[in-house]
């Protein structure tokens, strides 16, 4: 390849970065329910590649597919709604008694750092603004979550992805395949063979995280909601929930998870005993995850490091919001895969295998 045709390529690329870039930050607002149809799409392609190998219509395939995942979430959100709404409404009474003990709790702290460390450390002054603000912050943090839920645009927004995303998703899915084939025409011949292995590589890595991801998330937030509910925590349902669907982020669903329960058992229960049964649920459910569901259901297939993908989750979102959370996981393998490639281009080549000059 000559200079001038390699300028143009490098030139070409950064255009089409520049566009992409620039097209994520003025759409973005509107391209979260899109996003997700991509997601959805990706996600249920073979399964709807399978029924169009028997003989029945892609279209038909994809229209059945996406309607009963459709229903499966109607049936399921039909049946926790009431749960939900009863648990939702009593976070919210008790949200006073919460931030008391929030208070309380800290008070007693730092009284006991008061006692430690002699008042010229810790005074009275310093004891009771930290108090007032921790029971502050506590409320201003549940009256944050409450006006996040009940909020207009969050509603619209929630809104635009729960009806725009099954029709995009059904549209992308049936025309999956074409798209794949039109974009695999455009390939240069030169770098076909290339491109197309990196490309079975990023879509083994991704496919593996994206369904592996979504059954583990299942699994560990049905057994979080049973066990928290049996051994009788009050918001058993909400944390269970919470801690199950952010397992995708490494560590956080687990952390999150497990202080919020603790907290609402120190609350709740006047013994140790309903205290000592959360810690055996979060026990548990950590093994099972480290032991069990992960190596079970993800294996080594997926070679995305957890500091890798909390990084990318978090830049993503930052730059780009719920579309750059969406989009994070695709690129971050992306990019894995592709350092992988240059670095064993690397290793072969004569920059690296090539002998140190001997001295003279």
């Amino acid at each position: 390849m000559n200079a001038g045709a390699r300028i143009q390529r490098m030139a070409l690329i950064g255009v089409l970065l520049a566009v992409f870039w620039y097209a994520l930050q003025v759409f973005g607002p509107v391209l979260a329910p899109f996003a997700a149809a991509g997601v959805v799409a990706y996600a249920l392609d073979p399964p709807v590649t399978r029924l169009s190998r028997i003989g029945i219509p892609r279209g038909a395939c994809a229209i059945a597919v996406i309607v009963a995942i459709v229903a499966a979430l109607l049936l399921f959100a039909l049946l926790l709604y009431p749960l939900l709404r009863a648990q939702i409404g009593l976070l919210i009474v008790r949200s006073p008694r919460y931030a008391f003990l929030v208070q309380a709790w800290a008070r007693d702290q730092l009284t006991l750092l008061q006692e430690q460390f002699g008042p010229d450390v810790v005074n009275d002054k310093l004891r009771d603004l930290v108090s007032g603000q921790a029971a502050s912050i506590m409320s201003i943090v549940l009256s944050t979550v409450t006006s996040l839920i009940g909020g207009g645009f969050a509603i619209i927004n929630l809104l635009s992805v729960i009806v725009v995303t099954p029709v995009a998703g059904f549209y992308l899915l049936r025309d999956w395949q074409t798209m794949i084939a039109t974009v695999d025409s455009w390939l240069p011949h030169r770098y076909r063979a290339v491109l197309r292995a990196q490309a079975r590589e990023i879509d083994r890595i991704l496919s593996a995280w994206v369904r592996g991801q979504a059954l583990c998330c299942l699994a560990l937030a049905a057994y979080y909601v049973l066990g928290l509910s049996i051994v009788g925590l009050d918001l058993g349902l909400i944390v269970g929930l919470s801690a199950g669907l952010l397992s995708f982020i490494p560590y956080v669903g687990s952390i999150v998870g497990g202080a919020t329960a603790l907290g609402l058992a120190l609350a709740q229960f006047p013994d140790w005993h309903g205290l000592a049964g959360v810690g055996a649920v979060l026990f548990v459910g950590q093994i099972l995850e480290g032991y069990v569901i992960y190596p079970r259901v993800l294996g080594d297939r997926v070679e995305l490091p957890a500091i890798w993908v909390i990084f990318a989750l978090l830049a993503g979102g930052a730059a780009f919001g719920f579309v750059g959370v969406m989009l994070a996981v695709p690129v971050a393998a992306t990019i894995g895969v592709l350092c992988r490639f240059w670095l064993r281009r690397y290793l072969a080549s004569p920059l690296y295998l090539d002998p140190a000059p001997i001295p003279d």
